[in-house]
């Protein structure tokens, strides 16, 4: 199975998300997470670091990335892999594999026709709102 990551990147105040709107399919047009695709050889983890920096600009030094999830689709022979991480302080974001922009939470990220994913980002941002990974220092999922 070929694995996946999608990564959500909070700003330090938690109050904007990191996405990207699509500039090829699938998806185009949409907005959807930053990702891509796990190498051979290399942990999910690894992957979800390479990816984020290769396409935003974001290191392991601005932000510390918490495994929250993972999807498995047996149809497609895939899975994704999801991260999340609070960026620990601010950063400039700039990438050319889809445009980058910060959006507030006030969203309906279950909104097929604007996001990417079959309301899958919906899920994943009540996910971690739920599990209080961002907000709570003692805890930590990886």
């Amino acid at each position: 199975m070929q694995g996946y990551n999608v990564i959500m990147i909070y700003n330090k105040e938690l109050d904007r998300l990191l996405m990207c709107r699509r500039l090829k399919d699938p998806y185009k047009g949409l907005s959807n997470l930053v990702g891509g695709k796990i190498e051979s050889g290399e942990t999910g983890m690894e992957a979800a670091y390479r990816e984020l920096f290769e396409e935003t600009g974001i290191s392991r030094k601005d932000v510390h990335l918490h495994h929250i999830m993972d999807f498995k689709y047996y149809l497609q022979h895939c899975y994704v892999e999801v991260y999340a991480g609070k960026l620990q302080h601010d950063v400039p974001v700039s990438g050319d594999e889809n445009e980058l922009y910060w959006s507030d939470l006030n969203q309906d990220f279950f909104d097929m026709t604007r996001y990417a994913g079959e309301g899958n980002i919906g899920h994943m941002l009540e996910q971690v709102k739920l599990s209080g990974i961002l907000t709570d220092p003692t805890l930590t999922v990886n």
